[in-house]
């Protein structure tokens, strides 16, 4: 059993931290929202008042938070981890930030003789409440090691991807691609109902084809093209993930026109009141303009 404090317990945190419940891990938690809080102590969490107290009984400190600035105040601010957490522990960010925040609070804590690994998390809510989801994983192979036990009970691939941050440099990779799928999908799939092709005609060919993917196979087929657009993955995080993707290519000195064109289309979904949707209401974006709806039979 390990001494976990996990930090930031909202839809994709709190399944993952019932998994390490149910892995029989001792868990403390903190988020600002008292109801998610309330609900993993009935589970058999206790209650930490702030980061700072979660890392100080913590062998391990877990933060899975929406944003790289919400990521740095929980490790640098005034109660948070590094006021905390003991020399020999060990810090795991599973948040979706960029590469260069990633690696600056892992100097900070390595001067504090704590290490850190980034490992942000893939798949769905549905495959983070089975304990399945795919972990990309950034820091030293010894250090993946140590932290394999915690991690195999949140998710059942964990993929090394490097050094520090390199797992951030991958989640980026993976959503940007992931946004630009799903927003194409959309896009298709109206301009050819629009057309008169029914869906069931449109899924049966491109299933045969390259434009086959898993978000229209798994994503969409599961909530969008059901018309369910509750999150899930919501807009204005894959808004922020694709944000993140475009600027690390900037970085690099590459051109993402593309991954551009696909932020501009997740703005305008914010800017239509979706902000906190299923990422899938880009499609409910399109239909709306359109004046068509694109329907599984059924429903």
């Amino acid at each position: 059993m390990t001494s976990i404090g996990f930090i930031g317990i909202g839809t994709m945190g709190a399944p993952m931290a019932r998994n390490l419940l149910k892995a029989g891990h001792k868990l403390s938690v903190f988020d600002l929202n008292g109801e998610a809080v309330r609900s993993l102590v009935t589970a058999g969490a206790v209650t930490a008042a702030s980061p700072k107290a979660a890392a100080a009984t913590s062998d391990v400190v877990i933060t899975m938070l929406p944003d790289a600035p919400d990521v740095e105040a929980a490790v640098t601010g005034p109660d948070g981890i590094l006021a905390g957490i003991r020399p020999g522990s060990l810090y795991i960010d599973m948040s979706t930030i960029d590469p260069a925040t990633t690696q600056r609070i892992g100097a900070r804590l390595a001067a504090a003789g704590v290490d850190m690994l980034d490992s942000p998390v893939g798949k769905t809510v549905e495959h983070a409440i089975a304990g399945t989801s795919t972990l990309m994983i950034g820091g030293e192979a010894a250090v993946l090691e140590r932290a394999r036990p915690v991690l195999s009970a949140m998710g059942s691939d964990l993929i090394h991807c490097g050094p520090l941050g390199m797992g951030q440099a991958m989640k980026l990779t993976n959503n940007l691609l992931a946004s630009v799928l799903i927003t194409a999908s959309a896009e298709a799939l109206v301009a050819g109902a629009k057309a008169g092709l029914s869906l069931d005609t449109m899924i049966s060919v491109l299933k045969t084809t390259m434009a086959w993917n898993q978000q229209l196979a798994v994503a969409m087929h599961n909530r969008a093209l059901k018309g369910d657009f509750e999150p899930g993955f919501m807009v204005k995080l894959a808004h922020k993930d694709c944000r993140l993707a475009v600027a690390m290519n900037q970085s690099l000195g590459l051109t993402a026109p593309v991954g551009a064109a696909t932020l501009g289309a997740l703005q305008e979904a914010i800017d239509a009141g979706l902000a906190n949707k299923d990422v899938g209401a880009v499609l409910k974006l399109r239909e709306d303009a359109s004046g068509v709806k694109v329907r599984l039979a059924g429903t």
